[in-house]
């Protein structure tokens, strides 16, 4: 059995299952055998402690039913033994969260590395739920235990707040203690390191303005003047000494986040407007196609604002998480990015509190950026998690990626675009000389790379794909080939995730979590090269199993998820699919395969056909509508 003092009192079992206890005076006999925990109470102590001045008709005896009741619920006859000086809880040091919390604070004390101070600090202070003997700190018996635990906690505060502060947290450090200097104004030490944290976060005034404080109340409460530690940080801001701003550890680049490898090439504008969109709000999704870099912004936007946030900003992979995962996989993927360990079991946790509580404990009074990468497998746990977590954390800002949007409240949206001519060149050049120093570009070479950029509609990852190829074929071959995109566009970066890997990947990751009637609409979509209007996409994706009634739904789907898009054009809704969706629409196997009439596009689009906008003249249109109960797409 584990139990659990450090809040509410609590039992489980050791495979972390709630053990229930409801009787009250069965729960009382239970905290004041945990109370003397590893020492025999007395039957008179134990019998005041339940009953007081009321005493049942015979004591001893209703004593000993509760303790028989306590065995039960426990499960475990031995639990409770009774000896010459009175009834015994037998319990290890390891079982009672109030013991776990005391051995991590004396292991702290003999640290000298301030980070792992802080960190084991920091885990000490998790273990607990609430006041000490929640429901019973004001009992007699519990009285004098509860206020012990309260004062340890407390200095387990300020010995973890010194600890930051020596790594340079300041900021961080003035928000935690904020709260905690107005419930304990007099505790010299808490008020020492508060004012030490806002002199370290640029904030002198407030600083003198605490130290003028806690030296009032000290004189008015208690006749005193403050110590020789506060007196001693007052002197040392009056002379702006160097020593109150603590040496910091090596910050980590970029916030936390992982270093680039190649420059970030056409999304200048991209980056302001993204960074002033986070300004507005703290919840924003970047929405997009598969490959079109959303990842890449997302990271540059949190590196260049992380200066903003004190703790830092950090990236969460999502994209390795199962599909139908929930938010406590989510909960531990933030935890482990974060480095919040979540183990209960090794770190003495409570089990019953979950991963997503644990996370807010341990974001609270925090600020930082989180990115939350590849959301779109995931986007309902996701968006859970992500509303939780910003509800409870202030302090908080998040910024996402996926193909569709979490629709949470606050969100706000970025869909990322492709990149222009000019800068889908830029990049080509700039990956194409990477994989072959030699590589030049004649004025014949530029026109084949410009026609390689349109005919893979800008997209930043089919760009770098078809720049690995110039080592093979010079580029106007290379343009030549365009028509057989997924079969040349099969090779990539070793250390990329598998889904960019090749061109296929990439579409495949978008295709999948599809329903049938999705992919049918978006197969019957394809016959438009320039898109089409609402009423010309209704009447072709309706019928021959996709309920017409149902279209409209379908197409929205489609747009949430980024595979297709809706335009406004000369007062009409355009509707057209995004580029790697026009370019998958002609090869998945089988999508447009068994047409007998002949009249069905079977090869390409159209290379200088646009992806994006168009009329309702799409090539093939009426033909189809003629043909369409002999060649219904599959």
């Amino acid at each position: 059995m584990r139990f659990g003092v450090l809040g509410p009192l609590t039992v489980w079992t050791k495979d972390e299952r709630p053990v229930r206890v409801a009787e009250t005076k069965v729960r009382t006999l239970l905290a004041a055998l945990l109370v003397e925990r590893g020492r025999p109470v007395s039957t008179g102590r134990l019998i005041e402690g339940l009953w007081a001045r009321r005493l049942p008709a015979d004591p001893s005896g209703a004593l000993q039913m509760k303790v028989s009741r306590l065995r039960r619920a426990l499960n475990d006859p031995g639990a409770v033994v009774f000896g010459p000086a009175g009834y015994l809880l037998r319990v290890d040091a390891d079982q009672v969260d109030a013991d776990r919390f005391e051995t991590l604070v004396t292991r702290a004390r003999h640290l000298s590395d301030a980070k792992e101070r802080a960190r084991v600090l920091s885990r000490a202070l998790d273990l607990w739920r609430g006041p000490a003997f929640t429901g019973f700190e004001e009992e007699g018996f519990a009285l004098a235990e509860a206020r012990r635990l309260e004062e340890l906690r407390l200095v387990a505060w300020e010995e973890a707040a010194e600890a930051r502060l020596e790594l340079g947290e300041h900021r961080a450090v003035a928000g935690v203690l904020a709260e905690m200097v107005q419930a304990h104004p007099l505790r010299e030490r808490l008020r020492a390191a508060h004012i030490r944290a806002l002199y370290g976060s640029g904030r002198q005034s407030e600083a003198l303005e605490g130290y003028e404080d806690v030296r009032g109340r000290l004189r008015d409460e208690l006749g005193v003047d403050p110590g020789p530690e506060l007196r001693a940080v007052h002197a040392a801001i009056l002379r702006q000494d160097p020593s109150l701003r603590a040496t910091r550890s090596a910050p980590e680049p970029r916030g936390g986040l992982p270093a680039p490898v190649t420059g970030l090439i056409g999304r200048e504008e991209a980056l302001a407007q993204v960074g002033a969109v986070l300004r507005a709000g703290r919840m924003v999704t970047l929405t997009g196609p598969g490959g079109v870099g959303k990842t890449r912004l997302a990271i540059e936007v949190a590196a260049s604002r992380a200066e903003r946030f004190p703790d830092g900003a950090r990236l969460v992979e999502l994209a390795a998480l199962p599909s139908d995962c929930g938010g406590e996989e989510i909960a531990d993927a933030m935890a482990s990015a974060l480095g919040v360990r979540q183990d209960g079991a090794l770190e003495g946790r409570t089990p019953s509190v979950s991963s997503l509580d644990r996370l807010v404990s341990a974001l609270r009074g925090r600020r930082l950026l989180l990115v939350l990468d590849n959301c779109e497998h995931v986007v309902e746990a996701a968006a859970e998690v992500t509303s939780t977590l910003l509800r409870s954390v202030p302090g908080l800002h998040v910024l996402a990626t996926g193909r569709e949007r979490l629709a949470t409240a606050g969100e706000l949206l970025w869909p990322v675009p492709p990149l222009d001519e000019d800068a889908a060149v830029r990049l080509f050049v700039e990956r194409a000389m990477a994989a072959d120093p030699g590589f030049e570009m004649s004025e014949e070479g530029r026109a084949a790379v410009e026609t390689i950029c349109r005919r893979l509609d800008g997209i930043p990852l089919a760009l770098e794909l078809a720049a690995t190829r110039v080592r093979s074929l010079d580029v106007v071959e290379l343009a030549a080939r365009m028509d057989d995109r997924f079969r040349l566009l099969s090779s990539g970066r070793r250390d990329a995730p598998a889904r960019q890997r090749t061109l296929r990947s990439m579409i495949e990751w978008s295709w999948e979590p599809l329903s049938e009637d999705e992919r049918t609409v978006l197969r019957r979509l394809a016959t438009h090269t320039d898109g089409c209007t609402l009423h010309a996409a209704e009447e072709l994706c309706g019928g021959d199993g996709v309920d017409p009634a149902e279209v409209l739904e379908r197409l929205g789907r489609l747009v949430d998820r980024s595979l297709v898009v809706c335009t406004g054009t000369d007062a009409i809704d355009c509707w057209s699919r995004s580029p790697p969706t026009a370019w998958s629409g002609w090869r998945r196997p089988g999508s447009w395969s068994g047409c007998a009439t002949g009249i069905w596009p079977t090869t390409s689009i159209s290379p200088n056909a646009p992806i994006f906008g168009g009329t309702t003249s799409a090539p093939g249109w009426r033909d189809w509508t003629r043909s369409r109960a002999t060649c219904a797409p599959p």
